[in-house]
C-alpha cells in the first residue's frame, strides 16, 4: 500500500516531537541535575517521552522530577500520589520495556525474514514479549528490593515475574491489535516511518489496556507500589 505524503510528514513531525521531549528530560536529569534515586527511571522516562511525547513529559514533571533528592531538598515530601497516578507510574514502564523489545525485535525480523504462517508480523510481536519481559522483571524486581515490604528474594522474584508477565499480556492487547492492523490492513513495511508512528500509537493504546490491569493488582495488594525515581 501506498503511504500517503502527508501521513510520512505527520510521523516524522511527531517523532520530531518525541525525540525533542525525551532531549528535554534527558537534559533535566543529568544537565539539571534532577537524578533519579532509582537510576532505571532515568531510561524509563525519555524513551517514554519518545512515543507519547508532551504526555510523558507532563507525567515527568507531575510524578518523576518530585521524586528525586534535589527536588525534595528544596521542596519537601511531595503529596502521595493517588491510585489512578500510582496505577498510571506503575504502568510506564511497560511501555518503556516493549519499546526497547520493538527495537531489537523488528530489525531481527527484518534482517532474517523469519516468519510464520508466511508474516512477518507474529515473530515480531513473540520477540518483542521475548525481549520486553526480562527488562521488566528486572525493573520490577529492583522496585520490590527498594521497597523492602519482601525480604525473600525468591519470593520478590516471583512477585516481579508474576506482575511482568501480566503487564506484558496486558500490554500486547493494544499492542499487538495494532501491529495486526499494520500487517494485514495497513501494509507499512516496518523500515518506513509510518509503520513506527502507528507502533508509537500502539504502545499507546497498550498502555490504555494495561493501566487497568496494574490498577487492579495494586487495589487487590498485589504488589507494593514501584518507587517513583
Amino acid at each position: 500500500m501506498t503511504i500517503p505524503l502527508w501521513l510520512t510528514g505527520l510521523a516524522w513531525a511527531v517523532t520530531g516531537v518525541g525525540l525533542l521531549c525525551a532531549g528535554t528530560i534527558l537534559a533535566d536529569i543529568y544537565l539539571g541535575g534532577y537524578r533519579q534515586a532509582m537510576p532505571s527511571w532515568e531510561a524509563v522516562w525519555p524513551i517514554t517521552a519518545v512515543y507519547a511525547g508532551p504526555l510523558a513529559l507532563v507525567a515527568y514533571y507531575r510524578w518523576g522530577r518530585p521524586a528525586t533528592p534535589k527536588w525534595q531538598q528544596r521542596h519537601g515530601t511531595p503529596p502521595a500520589l493517588g491510585w489512578n497516578a500510582t496505577a498510571a507510574v506503575e504502568t510506564i514502564p511497560g511501555g518503556a520495556a516493549s519499546f526497547i523489545g520493538h527495537l531489537i525485535a523488528v530489525p531481527i525480523v527484518v534482517a532474517t525474514g523469519v516468519t510464520i504462517a508466511g508474516q512477518g508480523v507474529w515473530p515480531m510481536i513473540l520477540l518483542i514479549a521475548a525481549f520486553a519481559l526480562p527488562l521488566l522483571v528486572a525493573f520490577e524486581y529492583r522496585s520490590l528490593t527498594r521497597a523492602g515490604q519482601i525480604r525473600s528474594a525468591g519470593q520478590r522474584l516471583r512477585v516481579a515475574l508474576k506482575l511482568s508477565v501480566l503487564a506484558i499480556v496486558a500490554f500486547d492487547t493494544g499492542m499487538g491489535a495494532t501491529m495486526l492492523i499494520v500487517a494485514f490492513v495497513l501494509g507499512y513495511p516496518p523500515v518506513t516511518i509510518a509503520f513506527w508512528f502507528v507502533m508509537w500509537g500502539g504502545l499507546l493504546l497498550g498502555f490504555m489496556t494495561a493501566f487497568p490491569m496494574v490498577r487492579r493488582l495494586l487495589r487487590q495488594g498485589a504488589t507494593e507500589p514501584a518507587p517513583v525515581g
